[in-house]
């Protein structure tokens, strides 16, 4: 195990995670060069205090401008690095993590109002998570954590899944499958009330498949701490800062190019960007790891990651690879102009078995995230000639 380096304490607007271990006196963050720990909190990262998830000190909670959707999950991302350690830039892959690097998701929801077992809410409203001193559990269930750890052999991904007590993390090394509600927290039209379930945690080797983002060399890599995603404001305690500025001065990253040369993906949800941003952003984010020139779904032809010009191999007027029911029937990936006979936002309308994408990480339509497909491809000029 490695110590972590001594951090003063930092506590971000809004009530956002305070670094609790300066209060807690928590035991160091652990680095476990092997196996599999039974417990989350023999990682020390993350754990429980006075009904709160609570950040350790070192530990450097980050958000992506556009995130990877998980049946409406809210997230906590943590990065922690040994200490006289740091990553290197680069500008289109994941950032070149130290060994010794543990990163950290926990997914989690808003309590429904009633309490029910298994309900939660759907929103996007995270100013009502957080305490003084983290995830405030009388307001959030606790779900899954799933640790990332660079290990001399590679990233190692290792899932646990809280108990009902919201008191501890077991190793899930099998994955787990969770029956839940989701409850609408204000009801919009083409929503549901209330949607029922199944949240699935992935095993270890489900991990590993969509984190293999290079399928010769099956290796896995985190996917979200990448430049482009990570280029974004946060909000700390000494006021708003550049995600990647912020890893710079606090040690755990060099190499960062001046502001205007680094790739920034834009936020899917944000109505000021170009639909095309938006939508690409959101293809990269959800589907890019494994519809990349390397990827898991290289033999489909269909890339969708950010870098894929705008031309078939994005699907446009491109025909499957093979038929089946994850055609719907229709001719190509992305028809111009006509969503509802385009395959790409039929299989993400879908959850059933052979026809959804992603294959993994979600039981729920992620409806909001379809109309922006729908959309883009809807503005697209041209049109396709249909091969009987």
């Amino acid at each position: 195990m490695t110590a972590g380096r001594h951090w003063r304490c930092a506590l971000p607007l809004l009530g956002w995670l305070l670094l609790a271990g300066c209060q807690q006196g928590m035991a160091p963050v652990a680095f476990h060069a092997e196996g599999r720990p039974q417990k989350l909190g023999d990682w020390h990262v993350v754990e429980v205090h006075d009904g709160k998830l609570q950040l350790n000190a070192g530990v450097v909670p980050y958000d992506l401008n556009t995130p990877l959707f998980t049946d409406y999950a809210h997230k906590l991302r943590t990065i922690w690095m040994p200490a006289g350690t740091s990553a290197k830039y680069n500008p289109t892959d994941t950032l070149d993590f130290p060994v010794g690097t543990v990163i950290s998701k926990t997914f989690y929801y808003p309590r429904a109002a009633d309490g029910k077992v298994g309900e939660v809410l759907r929103n996007d409203d995270y100013s009502r998570d957080f305490a003084g001193q983290g995830l405030d559990l009388a307001h959030v269930h606790l779900v899954e954590t799933r640790i990332l750890v660079h290990r001399k052999d590679g990233w190692a991904a290792i899932p646990y899944v809280w108990n009902e007590a919201q008191t501890e993390a077991t190793l899930a090394r099998t994955g787990a499958v969770l029956p839940m509600t989701l409850v609408a927290d204000q009801p919009a039209a083409g929503m549901p009330a209330r949607e029922d379930f199944n949240y699935v945690v992935p095993d270890e080797s489900q991990c590993a498949s969509c984190h293999a983002q290079d399928w010769v060399s099956r290796k896995i890599h985190p996917i979200g701490p990448k430049a482009r995603h990570l280029n974004k404001d946060y909000h700390y305690a000494e006021g708003s800062a550049n995600q990647l500025e912020h890893l710079v001065k606090l040690g755990y990253l060099g190499g960062l190019p001046a502001a205007a040369d680094i790739p920034r993906d834009a936020d899917w949800k944000d109505p000021r960007a170009p639909l095309d941003a938006r939508a690409r952003a959101y293809l990269d984010i959800n589907c890019g790891h494994c519809h990349n020139g390397n990827g898991a779904a290289n033999t489909t032809g269909l890339t969708l990651d950010y870098a894929t010009p705008e031309d078939r191999h994005l699907g446009i007027c491109k025909p499957p690879t093979a038929a089946g029911q994850g055609t719907g029937d229709h001719f190509f990936d992305i028809v111009p102009g006509q969503p509802d006979e385009s395959i790409l936002p039929y299989r993400l309308s879908s959850t059933e078995p052979g026809v959804m994408m992603p294959e993994l990480g979600r039981s729920t339509v992620h409806r909001e995230g379809v109309a922006l497909i729908k959309a883009w491809i809807a503005a697209q000029p041209g049109s396709c000639v249909a091969i009987h």
